[in-house]
C-alpha cells in the first residue's frame, strides 16, 4: 500500500487505525516514522514518505515516534492472507527463526537461495531479513525495558543480540533514548502479579469479537494444557530455548497478555504465536466488508462483526488433535487429548493455576504403540501415520509451510480426508480461506439461511466469499448455540 500516495495522506491526514501496520509514515523534517494514526498534528504532504516496513523506515535513518510507538501497532494482514515466498519468510521472522538459525537457516527452510529471499524481500519491504529481524529485536528489547526489571545486560540476550554495545547502539538509533532512559519514561501500566510474569497489551484492528474466539478455545481445551480460569484462556506453550505459560484475556482495546517464560529468548516467538492463535493481524473491514455483500450473511455480520478464526499456537499439535476430534464429540475429543497429555507429555508447575503437562512433541510420541488408545483400530492408524509424517519431515505444518504443499502431504496420509485437510489448514496453516463444506455443523447452518447444504452447491456459492472463506465459516457456526460460540463466564 506505500506506493499509492494518495491513499497513505488521505489515511494519516483522518487518522484512520485501521492502516497501522500496513505501512509507516516518515517525516522529513523531524527524522521520525510514525503509524498512520499518530495523533500529533500531520506534516505537510511535502515532507512524508512511507515505507512498507518498520526496517525500511529505520534503515532510512528515521528514528520511532515516541508518541504512537509504531513498532507496537498490530502487524500487516498480508502475511498471514498471503501464501507466498515474501508472506511465508515474514512470518518464520517472526516467530525468530533468522535469530536462531540465521539467513541461511531461513532459505533452508523455504526452500529458496539466500540471495533469493533477500531480493524479493528488499523489492518488496524495503529491507532483507537480517534488517527486519533487527526491528524485532529493538521491539522486544523495549517490551522488556519498559514492563521488567531485569538488568540491561540480561535484557540484551533476551531479546537476541550478540552484544550489549549493539543493543544500545540499536536503541538508541530506533528509539532515541538510551536503555535507562527507555525504561524511566515507560508508561505506568498493569504489572504481572506473578514474579517473573511479563504484563503486555497485544493491539489488534476493531472490531473483535472475543465471543467464538475465546469460547473456541475453551470449549476445546485439553485438560493439563489449556483452561479458562479467572476471566482468561490459559495455556502452555512448547517453544525453541524452554517452556512457557501465557493467560489471554480480551478487553475492549487490546489483549491482556501474562507470559511466564523459562527462557526470554523465547519472547517475541511466544508473542507472535499468541497472536496467530487470536488472529490479531486480521483485517476485519475487509473480511467483513466482503461477506457483508451476500445477503444471506449480511446479518450475521452486522449482528457480531469482527469474528476472528481461532488458531494454535502449535500446528503439529493440533494436528494430532484433528485426528483425535475424528467423528467423536468435542468432549470425546478432548478425553482422547487429555489421556495422551497424561501419559506422554512433559510434566510443568503452575503455581496457583491447574495446567500440568506440555503436550507431547512428536519426538516423544514417534514410539507410540497403538494398542494403548482407546480408539477405533483405523484411527490408531491414522493418528501414528501422521505422527510418523511429521517425525520424518514428510509431513510440514510450520509457519513457513507451502500451504497447498501441506494440503498434498496430509491428503496422502491414510485416514486423512477433505474435512481434516480444510480444519488444519484452517486452524494450524492459518489459511484464510479454507473452508469446509462437508462439515455438518456447517451444513445445517447453510440450509437455515437458504443457503445451498450439498457440499458441492455449497462450495460453488462460497466463491463469492473467496478469500475469506474461513471467516465466513465462524458466522456460518455461530448460528448454533454450541459452547464454541460463547464467551465462558466462569
Amino acid at each position: 500500500m506505500h506506493t499509492d500516495t494518495e491513499g497513505c495522506l488521505r489515511a494519516v491526514q483522518s487518522k484512520d487505525a485501521r492502516f497501522d501496520g500496513w505501512f509507516f509514515t516518515a517525516v522529513l523534517t523531524t527524522r521520525i516514522y510514525c503509524r498512520p494514526s499518530c495523533p500529533v498534528v500531520p506534516p505537510k504532504p511535502a515532507n512524508m514518505r512511507f515505507y512498507p516496513s518498520a526496517a525500511a523506515a529505520q534503515q532510512a535513518g528515521f528514528r520511532a515516534c515516541k508518541r504512537c510507538r509504531p513498532d507496537a501497532s498490530p502487524g500487516s494482514p498480508q502475511w498471514d492472507e498471503r501464501a507466498d515466498l515474501v508472506a511465508r519468510a515474514m512470518r518464520l521472522i517472526a516467530d525468530g527463526v533468522v535469530d536462531r538459525e540465521g539467513v541461511p537457516g531461513l532459505a533452508g527452510r523455504l526452500g529458496y537461495s539466500t540471495r533469493q529471499i533477500e531480493r524479493q524481500l528488499l523489492a518488496e519491504l524495503g529491507a532483507g531479513p537480517l534488517a527486519l529481524a533487527r526491528a524485532q529485536r529493538a521491539q522486544t528489547a523495549r517490551l522488556l525495558v519498559e514492563t521488567s526489571g531485569l538488568p540491561m545486560a540480561e535484557v540484551a540476550f533476551a531479546a537476541g543480540f550478540a552484544s550489549i554495545r549493539t543493543f544500545n547502539e540499536t536503541v538508541r538509533e530506533v528509539f532515541a533514548l538510551s536503555p535507562t532512559e527507555l525504561r524511566q519514561r515507560a508508561r505506568p501500566g498493569p504489572r504481572a502479579a506473578v514474579p517473573g510474569t511479563l504484563a503486555l497489551r497485544l493491539p489488534f484492528r476493531q472490531p473483535l469479537n472475543p465471543d467464538n474466539l475465546f469460547g473456541h478455545l475453551a470449549a476445546t481445551a485439553v485438560p493439563g494444557v489449556e483452561e479458562w480460569r479467572d476471566g482468561a484462556y490459559r495455556r502452555t506453550l512448547r517453544l525453541p530455548y524452554g517452556h512457557g505459560i501465557v493467560a489471554l484475556s480480551p478487553r475492549p482495546d487490546h489483549i491482556d497478555c501474562r507470559l511466564a517464560l523459562t527462557d526470554l529468548r523465547d519472547l517475541a516467538g511466544a508473542i507472535a504465536r499468541c497472536r496467530r492463535m487470536l488472529d490479531l493481524d486480521a483485517d476485519p473491514e475487509a473480511v467483513d466488508g466482503l461477506l457483508r455483500a451476500d445477503p444471506q450473511l449480511a446479518p450475521l455480520v452486522d449482528k457480531a462483526p469482527g469474528r476472528r478464526v481461532p488458531r494454535t499456537a502449535d500446528a503439529d499439535e493440533f494436528a494430532l488433535r484433528a485426528v483425535l476430534g475424528q467423528q467423536v464429540s468435542t468432549a470425546a475429543a478432548r478425553t482422547h487429548a487429555g489421556r495422551l497429555v497424561r501419559a506422554h507429555g512433559d510434566e510443568i508447575d503452575d503455581p496457583g493455576g491447574g495446567l500440568t503437562h506440555l503436550f507431547p512433541s512428536v519426538d516423544a510420541l514417534a514410539h507410540l504403540d497403538p494398542e494403548s488408545l482407546a480408539m477405533p483400530r483405523t484411527r490408531r492408524a491414522t493418528l501414528t501415520g501422521v505422527i510418523a509424517a511429521l517425525a520424518a519431515g514428510t509431513l510440514q505444518l510450520g509457519v513457513g509451510s507451502d500451504r497447498e504443499e501441506a494440503r498434498a502431504q496430509l491428503a496422502a496420509l491414510p485416514g486423512i480426508g477433505p474435512w481434516t485437510v480444510e480444519c488444519v489448514a484452517m486452524r494450524a496453516l492459518g489459511d484464510p480461506d479454507a473452508f469446509l463444506p462437508t462439515d455438518l455443523g456447517l451444513r445445517r447452518a447453510a440450509a437455515g439461511l437458504g443457503l445451498p447444504a450439498t457440499p458441492a452447491a455449497l462450495i460453488r456459492h462460497s466463491a463469492r466469499w473467496r478469500p475469506w472463506r474461513a471467516y465466513a465459516v465462524q458466522y456460518l457456526w455461530a448460528t448454533d448455540d454450541h459452547p464454541i460460540n460463547h464467551l465462558p463466564t466462569n
